[in-house]
């Protein structure tokens, strides 16, 4: 059915140039952001603990069940669970970690649009950090987001 309507949206765009099919962003890794954001790129590698979350997951993964496993990739990979996301080490190594996009959003058409700063999160906003800095978090794991949040 998504294939019928994006084939319609296509023929349509033929007849009416002035429609522009929206792209949906996907994850690019930090590496990609820091090919043109080279300092902050290597500001948050040295300092922000985010840039090496996925250790805590190896440190503990013999530790805990397949369930719990999964839950800790939603806050210590990049973009868990949505489309293009981080799917296991294996697969999807470039998004292990808190990276870039976490923050600021899938950066796929940003980059492709030769960095239009309009398709990306410029300034994430405290209700996007209390996804993983919550209150529950904090509590079960004795975490202090001011001390070890960083950023860029």
């Amino acid at each position: 059915m998504q294939n019928v309507i994006l084939s319609a949206l296509a023929a349509l765009s033929l007849f009416f140039p002035g429609i522009v099919l929206a792209e949906e962003a996907i994850f690019v890794g930090s590496k990609a952001c820091g090919e043109c954001h080279s300092d902050q790129f290597k500001s948050y590698n040295s300092y922000a603990k985010k840039a090496s979350s996925y250790k805590s997951i190896k440190i503990l993964a013999d530790k805990l069940t397949p369930l719990e496993l999964v839950e800790c990739y939603g806050c210590h990979t990049t973009g868990y669970g949505r489309p293009g996301g981080f799917v296991s080490i294996e697969k999807t190594p470039e998004l292990a970690n808190s990276g870039c996009e976490v923050c600021h959003g899938p950066g796929s058409s940003h980059v492709n649009s030769g960095g239009d700063a309009k398709l990306i999160v410029r300034n994430p906003t405290l209700e996007s950090c209390k996804v993983c800095h919550n209150e529950e978090r904090v509590r079960s794991f004795g975490f202090k987001p001011l001390k070890y949040a960083g950023a860029h």
